[in-house]
């Protein structure tokens, strides 16, 4: 950053009148969040909804504590995964017995990738033997396809695209299928899904997309898009709490066709007849592996039920506010300091993120953290702030660029900081 103005002429009260005229802010009382505190993390972790710690305790002390084992029918416990699923679907553009909420979304994704690979090994394009995805994918992504690729053992690799522009390239006559995150972790960059998966159906390939830094933040339509099949996780914009179950997309087009190796005795037609041999049931079950973490499975209900008080359009349009007011006050008044912007301006490839980079940028996030001001550092160099706009003020990102300001101006920070485990 280079300009020369160090001031800008949006005020704090100028926020606090967008705050009053916000038809969001009503939602925030839904959420316990800490006094005094700016958190700007909810791409990583999402604030505790209010119901969750009543609901939590109904789970423990009433269904589990008093009606022990007798839950699984009365408490509708078994059948959790599929009723959130069909909760959840609105959300990503998915229709009715097409979305189970269950295990992590390394999981599903191992469950995506393999379904694909075994589609394609049936179909015209067998010969197929390369998963393409993009070097700046989150890790765990990668490590999962690297992983099945490598244990299969009939030649399946994984190409790393280097870039955006270097993807649709990427996607060639060898590729079976192609495993994009939409929005990207590091930078908040947001692929046009419609584009890409009509590409990549076009080139005879399969997609699959995770929904990780989108879901509960942008609007979604998987299918609209013709997408294939999508994985996401609950714990960051839905709110589902630290650890909460992920969910998996398989449509109805590809139900009677999806297999994967993960064949618990939860996917079988019959679970309870214990019999010999594996027998898959019908729909969106067969995404299933084994018993189900019933009370943090029980606590997405209440991220969920919020989204129901609102629409993703709305909770779009505050977000590019958010945004764009975040990255403004950033330009204008730390204009002084190395700090580059990595998010894209572009509301179209903009998630609900903006990270900025600056050569001290973990000790800078450890400073504001100290302060108050709650966001995340990702290598190299990157400083995370997360907009979730059912809670988040727009006098907090005044509040939070001040407070920044402060800390660079001052250099109050330090550089020799020991990082935790956790960034």
């Amino acid at each position: 950053m280079n300009a020369d103005s160090t001031t800008s002429d949006i005020t704090r009260a100028d926020c606090l009148a967008r705050d009053a005229q916000d038809p969001l802010a009503p939602l925030r009382e839904r959420f316990d969040l800490p006094e005094g505190l700016i958190y700007l993390d909810g791409n990583s972790l999402g604030a505790r909804p209010r119901a969750a710690l009543a609901r939590a305790h109904e789970v423990v002390a009433r269904e589990w504590g008093q009606d022990l084992i007798r839950s699984w029918n009365t408490a509708g416990w078994f059948d959790m995964p599929k009723r959130l699923g069909d909760r959840l679907a609105p959300l990503i553009g998915a229709g009715p017995g097409e979305v189970a909420v269950t295990d992590t979304t390394s999981l599903n994704l191992f469950k995506a990738l393999a379904a694909a690979i075994r589609i394609q090994a049936e179909g015209p394009h067998a010969a197929r033997r390369t998963i393409v995805t993009e070097r700046s994918n989150f890790p765990t992504d990668i490590y999962m396809a690297e992983g099945l690729a490598g244990w299969l053992e009939r030649g399946y690799r994984v190409r790393l695209a280097d870039s955006v522009e270097e993807l649709p390239g990427a996607i060639d006559d060898d590729c079976a299928v192609v495993m994009l995150t939409h929005v990207n972790y590091r930078t908040g960059y947001q692929h046009d899904m419609a584009a890409l998966t009509r590409h990549a159906h076009e080139r005879g390939a399969l997609i699959v997309w995770d929904l990780a830094h989108s879901a509960g933040a942008v609007p979604l339509d998987l299918g609209g898009a013709e997408a294939d099949f999508a994985v996401g996780c609950t714990y960051k914009y839905l709110n589902a709490g630290p650890g909460a179950p992920a969910f998996i997309w398989v449509p109805q087009r590809h139900q009677a066709q999806f297999q994967h190796p993960l064949t618990g005795w939860w996917s079988h037609a019959k679970p309870f007849a214990m019999a010999h041999g594996f027998s898959p049931v019908d729909g969106i079950g067969r995404a299933l592996c084994g018993t189900q973490p019933v009370v943090s499975l029980s606590l997405v209900e209440c991220g969920l039920e919020v989204f129901e008080e609102t629409s993703m359009e709305a909770i779009r349009a505050k977000s590019l506010a958010l945004t764009d007011l975040f990255i403004e006050l950033v330009e204008s008044t730390c204009a002084a300091h190395p700090l580059g912007l990595v998010t894209p301006r572009a509301h179209a490839r903009r998630g609900s993120q903006v990270s900025f980079t600056h050569p001290h940028g973990y000790a800078v996030m450890a400073a504001l953290i100290a302060r108050g001001v709650i966001g995340d550092y990702r290598e190299p160099e990157i400083m995370r702030f997360g907009f979730t706009p059912l809670y988040t003020r727009f006098a907090d990102v005044w509040d939070a660029v001040a407070i920044l300001k402060d800390i660079l101006d001052r250099e109050d920070y330090d550089v020799a900081a020991t990082r935790g485990a956790v960034t």
